[in-house]
């Protein structure tokens, strides 16, 4: 089903204004996507958000693969289609297998992962669909991981929530 965008596109390189944060954008990404496009509505924003997913996508100390796991598992878990096929390549270039970029489509955690893919999956769960983490998943989680990684785990998981989100709720990719 496609579904018109709840917001209008600007295109870039119509806005004078926006030239400099346009530059910005493409210098960091290459292109303008059509989710920039939609966020330059707001300069502000649009600015803001880059500078933040920019420091959880690059700047973050998770290893990458495990990083777009939890990206493409948020994606599945909040219905954001433009988010997942987004993170395909950013997926496999991190060595994401194609296998795990399909299994992690299923409703329930697979077989195929890890078991630290599996605490890092149910992590994302628990915080997509309960917002509470159970204390034992916690207690799982922070086995693995402490400080700046438990935080930039938690950050990354959060962050693609408000990605997904707004992407579903404004209709952007859909």
């Amino acid at each position: 089903m496609t579904t018109t965008a709840r917001i209008s596109a600007i295109p870039p390189g119509t806005r004078p204004e926006l030239a400099e944060l346009e530059a910005k954008i493409i210098a960091k990404r290459g292109r303008i996507t059509p989710l920039y496009q939609h966020l330059l509505n707001s300069p502000e924003m649009a600015q803001g958000w880059e500078e933040f997913l920019s420091a959880v996508r690059q700047r973050n100390s998770l290893p990458a693969d495990l990083r777009e796991l939890i990206i493409l598992r948020v994606a599945v878990l909040n219905r954001a289609p433009y988010e997942f096929e987004a993170h395909i390549e950013h997926a496999l270039k991190a060595g994401l297998p194609q296998a795990k970029i399909d299994a992690v489509k299923a409703p329930h955690i697979a077989a195929i992962f890890s078991d630290l893919e599996r605490i890092v999956l149910n992590m994302t769960d628990a915080m997509t669909h309960d917002i509470e983490v159970p204390d034992t998943l916690f207690a799982q989680v922070a086995q693995h991981y402490e400080g700046k990684q438990l935080l930039d785990l938690c950050i990354t998981i959060g962050a693609y929530n408000m990605v997904s989100r707004v992407l579903v709720a404004l209709h952007i990719g859909h």
